[in-house]
């Protein structure tokens, strides 16, 4: 097996196919052969695609008769097993859809496919994708391959851990609060949660209720985040929230020339800071003002008010209920998981508490409308903690001992918001695991990010560093 194909980010792979320096059959072998050699330390691969090389042979002969090829042609990409594949096992972590086989792709899954990529591997998740951990009853758990005593996060884990250890250059993930970013911060590779409806969620699961649900691309590299963003990106016609029909962005675009204003903040608004993590977030500030930006410390009233992860609690519960119940009606005991019984053990949100979430929600979109009126960027932790002992409940934060559901702390703002936001490593705990930060954007300003992405890029101290499998 290749190492620099294993490890070469999608654009690369694409390029170099399309020169004719690598055909899509090595490539895709090389990754295989990969997921043979790593995949039962870390599982994050869950199902192998088939058809998977005879699609990279066809690949293959496209390029030599001279097609015009798309701009991922013949490039692997792997997708959370939330995520509808034609023809492929999509079983959402659980029992009860053992051995479910949709009949068409998921949108995004469709979109992939359109840009030449090949699909590889469906990778893991937690029960219904559910969870700050990726593991279940069907398909068992996921192990960060940086320490495979830690977790890689939920609810994308085998989606980050497949790319972070080589698997796969490309994959979707999906994030209801946490799930794409999260992940990627545990591992060290990247992601994009972008504005709420940017990506149609038509074909993914659960489908109701979607008004904090999205999906996005997870890699290894910000151009990658970007080239598949631009693939991603629009109406399907079958998403009510995916509704824009005019190619819009509200960020920079393509005049990256001009200083931005940059504001960073560690806390108060998200609970207490690792203070490894609170170092990561300053450090990635300090590195923008080397490419002549200004840059502050900055606080948000609104974070301070409402708590977002209870705001978010509050408001989800009660929605996510209805389909719980009915997905698990007349099941069998083993059939469904702790998360599941979880769930649906919580109460019900009253209606007056129902309505000040929703009020608080409003304020906090509020808040960050104010704050991007005077920014063009955030700066936040993405985790307040780097990552932990699988099946902990209780996590020691900077001499606080906090649930471990506040882990979603720092997340949950961009979800109850529908604000984009990028996560990427930066920095290293003093046990060597990755730690994240994430880069936030006003609405529809997904160019910004993934701008001010690539900068931090440059001078990134810990890129290309990869696990020891």
């Amino acid at each position: 097996m290749s190492t620099d194909l294993i490890y070469s980010d999608a654009t690369k792979l694409a390029e170099l196919i399309r020169t004719r320096e690598v055909s899509p059959v090595e490539v895709m072998k090389a990754h295989l052969d990969r997921i043979e050699a790593v995949n039962p330390k870390v599982n994050a691969i869950v199902t192998l695609a088939d058809g998977a090389l005879e699609s990279a042979k066809e690949a293959e002969a496209a390029v030599l008769r001279g097609e015009e090829l798309g701009p991922l042609h013949g490039v692997p990409f792997t997708a959370k097993d939330s995520i509808d594949t034609a023809n492929v096992r999509t079983q959402r972590g659980s029992p009860i859809f053992k051995g479910r086989t949709p009949d068409t792709d998921a949108t995004s899954v469709a979109r992939m496919k359109k840009a030449g990529a090949i699909l590889l591997a469906k990778t893991n998740l937690p029960e219904f994708s559910y969870g700050i951990e990726s593991d279940n009853l069907l398909t068992g758990r996921s192990n960060n391959p940086w320490n495979l005593d830690l977790t890689p996060g939920g609810s994308s884990g085998g989606e980050s851990a497949a790319i972070a250890a080589g698997m796969s250059p490309l994959g979707l993930g999906t994030d209801l609060a946490i799930s794409v970013r999260g992940p990627a911060a545990h591992t060290g590779i990247v992601s994009l949660k972008a504005t709420h409806g940017r990506v149609p969620m038509t074909g993914i699961w659960p489908r109701v209720p979607r008004r904090f649900w999205h999906v996005g691309p997870m890699a290894r590299s910000i151009r990658d985040l970007s080239l598949a963003f631009s693939q991603l990106a629009g109406p399907d016609g079958q998403d009510g929230y995916s509704s824009s029909a005019i190619p819009f962005d509200n960020g920079i675009g393509s005049s990256n020339k001009r200083a931005l204003r940059v504001g960073w903040l560690v806390e108060p608004g998200f609970g207490p800071i690792d203070r490894e993590v609170a170092a990561t977030v300053e450090a990635a500030a300090e590195a923008l003002k080397g490419f002549g930006h200004t840059v502050e410390s900055v606080r948000i009233p609104a974070l301070e008010r409402d708590f977002a992860l209870d705001v978010f609690t509050r408001l989800h519960v009660l929605e996510m209920k209805p389909g719980f119940v009915e997905t698990t009606a007349g099941r069998s005991e083993d059939e469904i998981g702790d998360m599941a019984r979880f769930m649906l053990s919580l109460p019900d949100t009253p209606a007056a508490d129902y309505i000040d979430a929703a009020q608080a929600a409003e304020r906090l979109k509020d808040g960050y409308a104010e704050y991007f009126q005077k920014y063009d960027v955030l700066l936040t932790p993405v985790l307040p903690t780097p990552s932990f002992k699988h099946g902990e409940t209780e996590l020691l934060i900077d001499g606080q001992t906090v649930n471990v559901m506040g882990i979603m702390s720092a997340t949950t703002p961009l979800s109850v918001t529908g604000l984009p936001g990028v996560s990427m490593r930066f920095g290293t705990s003093h046990d060597g695991m990755p730690i994240g930060v994430q880069i936030v954007g006003n609405w529809q300003a997904e160019s910004t990010i993934l701008h001010v992405a690539s900068l931090l890029e440059q001078v990134n101290p810990v890129r290309d560093l990869h696990p020891n499998l």
